[in-house]
This record gives C-alpha cells, structure tokens and sequence, in this order.
C-alpha cells in the first residue's frame, strides 16, 4: 500500500477555522486527520504542502518511521507548526493503518481500558461577562448532561489583575457554585494571564470555591514559574497543552507540583506521541487530560487515546457547542450520558468518523476567524469579524 495524494480542507467554523487532511493510497483506503492551529490554518496548510513529498509513495501502515521521516528529514525544527502538519498526516496515517485492518485505533494501542470518559464542556460561556449571563450559560451545559465545564474568567487581564476585575471573576464563579447542582466541576483556565506571584495571590482567592483545577496558572515562556505555582497553589494545577515535545513533559515531571497533564495530540505531533507523554505521566503518578479545542476529528483522536490509555483524567470538549451544521460535517459525534456526563467511545475501524465533503466546501476558509483572548468581550466567541466590521 502507498500513499498517492493529501487532500486539504480548511473550514471556516464560526469563531475559528479547522484544518483537516485526507491522505489516499493506491488501495483505495482514505485516512482522516487534523491540523487545527488557531490563527494559522493557512500556515499549518503550507507546511503539509512542504513536507508531503517526505511520505508520497511511502506506505501509510509505517506510522512512527514516516512522522519520524517528516520530523528529522527538516534540518531545522519548525516547531508548534511543523508538529502539528506532521499530526495531521501521522492521525490519518493511524486511521489507514486501523481500517486495513479493521479495528478502531484504540485496538492497535492495547485495547479499551474504559467504555466511556468524564467529559467537561468548553465554548459554552457565549455571553456577556456578568454572575447573571454565566450561570444562565452554565445551566444550558447541565442540560445538555454535562457534570463539569471550564471557564475563563479573568476578562482580558494580564500580568495582574485588579481588585474590581478579580471580585468580578470571584462574584462569576460564585454565582455557578451556589446555583449549579453541588459537586459540578468548575475548571479554570487562566491562559497563562498572570505573573507568577499574582496566579499564586488569585489562586488563594478564589479556593474557597472548590475549583477541580487551575490551568495554564503563568507565562509560557519559562517553565518554571508552573512548578512555583504548583507547589503553592491550593488548586491543583494543570498545564502542557502549548508544548510540542515529549521532553517538555519530561522536565514537567521533574520540576514537581503538577499532576495533571494536558498534552494537545496536534501540538505534539500525534498519536504516538501522545501515548509517550501519557507513559511519562503515568510512570511520573501522574494522569493526563488532553487539551483539545480543534475540530471533530481532533475530538475523536482524544477519544481513541481515552478508550486505551489507563492514567486518562477527563476530556475537553467543545463539539456540542459548535455551531449547529458541524454536526453534519462528520458521521459521527459522541454522545453524552446525563446520568454520569461521560462521553462515548468511537468503535469503528480507524479513528471511527468520515469527512462530509460537501458541507467542508459549504464553508470555506475565513480569514478573520480567530480567538484572542486579549481582546475586549472575547467571551462571547464571535471571531474577529464582529469586531473588525467586516
């Protein structure tokens, strides 16, 4: 079997734009992957171009040898970007690989350890950054049979926040704990806003409120203001969803004070690589809960690993959030348990879901999609065109 052509579809989503890649072969077998990158799909597009000509006429089924060919073939790294074109090829090269064989991916990983996933719900706080607007979002998600969800909400602070800003983040999450039922999880993304010393100070405010995690707590530029946070904060901390190596997690493990893991399979690479981090996780005692904010493929790509890997915390989920014809743009959807807010499995051979071409092209690429999370009334996840008048 040989690879002999990689299609491209960018798909203008609402707030943002997905990448999604499908890789043929001379056996007639399609593959499906992702390479969802917020605010570079066009770049991420370029980049498959630039290195397909590393896997053309190779065989798909030889997973790990061609994402490794496409990585070290590059004499230089092209970080985040280069990772994530090589997991949109290497995802689809998986979902080959599967259907030859006739199993879901999970299978070719060691099997199902689990039938179904805690899922929290992300995209849903479309509102107006009040107590009142919130929990009325919030209670939609319950309805819809989630147990838990994650927020962001800091407003457009960054380095410090101030007093005003915080008791307004406070009076938010306030009014979620006090009239959403008891025991929902409220996890909080800070998205790397603050200084250390300040997501230290906002931490301890905002503990009394039983907080599951405290994500992504200060700045990406150096590691090691996450081990400082995680060692004083009284909410456990979780980060890694911006690192594109495996290494990376390595040294997360050995600064301490994070237990939780959350490796985004298209930043890194992958699948394979994917399962490298939940190892180094696991023989750190530590669990993982991939980030995933990309489309339904990238969905069902976390899926895959949460059906095989043991150390599998929770998963991110955007999809029932997403506009409304996003549910014909694949065949398949997991579903959600209201008794327990756990998500379903895929099953098929391969990764389980299809592309809908004709609802792909239906729309098309927007260049003024894009999340910024510093821009005033973010929340509300319009894109850039509402804001820019276009």
């Amino acid at each position: 079997m040989k690879i002999t052509e990689i299609e491209t579809f960018a798909v203008g989503a609402g707030w943002k734009n997905w990448l999604f890649v499908r890789v043929h072969t001379d056996a007639g077998i399609t593959g499906l992957g992702e390479g969802t990158l917020n605010g570079f799909i066009r770049t991420t597009e370029a980049a498959i171009r630039e290195l397909e000509h590393f896997v053309i006429g190779a065989d798909p089924r030889r997973v790990t040898a061609l994402a490794r060919k496409m990585l070290d073939s590059v004499s230089l790294d092209g970080g985040h970007i280069h990772r994530t074109a090589i997991a949109a090829i290497e995802v689809a090269c998986w979902d080959i690989l599967g259907k030859s064989l006739g199993v879901p991916v999970h299978q070719l990983l060691g099997g199902r350890v689990r039938d179904s996933v805690l899922g929290y719900a992300n995209g849903w706080y479309r509102a107006e950054r009040t107590p009142e607007a919130f929990l009325e979002a919030a209670k939609a998600v319950i309805a819809k049979g989630f147990k838990a969800m994650k927020l962001d909400p800091f407003g457009t602070a960054q380095g410090f926040i101030s007093e005003p800003e915080l008791d307004l983040a406070h009076d938010i999450l306030a009014a979620m704990r006090e009239g959403l039922p008891a025991h929902t999880l409220l996890l909080i993304d800070v998205h790397a806003r603050f200084t250390e010393a300040e997501a230290i100070r906002a931490a301890n405010r905002l503990a009394h409120l039983d907080l599951y995690w405290w994500e992504e707590p200060t700045t990406r530029d150096r590691q090691e203001t996450v081990h400082a946070v995680g060692h004083a904060s009284p909410i456990r901390v979780a980060t890694g969803e911006m690192y594109d190596t495996v290494g990376q997690f390595f040294t997360l493990a050995e600064g301490g004070g994070v237990n939780i893991f959350q490796p985004e399979p298209m930043s890194l690479g992958g699948i394979g690589n994917s399962m490298a981090v939940a190892h180094l996780a696991q023989a750190h005692g530590s669990y993982i809960a991939p980030h995933q904010s990309g489309g339904p493929v990238a969905t069902a790509v976390c899926l895959q690993l949460a059906a095989c890997v043991e150390n599998f915390l929770i998963q991110e989920h955007f999809d029932a959030f997403n506009e409304p014809w996003t549910r014909d743009l694949v065949t398949w959807h997991p579903t959600i348990t209201p008794e327990t807010g756990h998500l379903s499995l895929p099953d098929a051979p391969g990764l389980g879901i299809e592309l809908n071409d004709e609802v792909a092209k239906a729309h098309p690429y927007d260049p003024k999609a894009f999340l910024n999370i510093h821009a005033e009334g973010w929340e509300k996840r319009l894109g850039q065109r509402k804001e820019t008048g276009a």
